[in-house]
C-alpha cells in the first residue's frame, strides 16, 4: 500500500483506537480490566498504564504492514504514535491534562 493522507489517517485512527482499548477500556465482560490486572506491575503492567508507551508498540505493526521501505516504516511508526497520541489528548476528558485558566483581580479600592 502507497503510504498516502488516506494511509496515515487510518494508521493514525487504528492505533489510537487499539491504544485506547488496551489502556482505557474495560473491553467485553471486563476482560481487559483483568488482562491489566494480570499484567500487574512489571514491565507489562507499566506498558499498558503509559497511552504514550503503548502507542509505540501498536504503531510498529501498522508501520510494517503499511510502509514499503525502512525509511518509511520509521517515520510511520513514529507517525502513526504521535497522532495517536495527539489524538487522545484532544478527547481525553482528563481535566489534569489542561486546567482550566482563572484569573481574578482585586478592586482598585482593594474592597471585596
Amino acid at each position: 500500500m502507497e503510504p498516502g493522507y488516506l494511509a496515515l489517517t487510518l494508521g493514525i485512527l487504528g492505533v489510537w483506537r487499539i491504544t485506547h482499548l488496551l489502556n482505557a477500556e474495560d473491553g467485553p465482560g471486563r476482560v481487559l480490566v483483568a488482562l491489566r490486572k494480570a499484567a500487574g506491575s512489571g514491565f507489562w503492567g507499566q506498558l499498558m498504564d503509559c497511552f504514550q508507551c503503548l502507542s509505540l508498540w501498536v504503531s510498529a505493526p501498522f508501520a510494517l504492514i503499511i510502509g514499503r521501505d525502512r525509511l518509511m516504516r520509521g517515520l510511520l511508526w513514529l507517525a502513526f504514535s504521535a497522532g495517536a497520541i495527539l489524538l487522545e489528548r484532544v478527547t481525553s476528558r482528563d481535566e489534569a491534562v489542561s486546567p482550566p485558566i482563572t484569573y481574578t483581580e482585586d478592586p482598585p479600592d482593594g474592597k471585596q
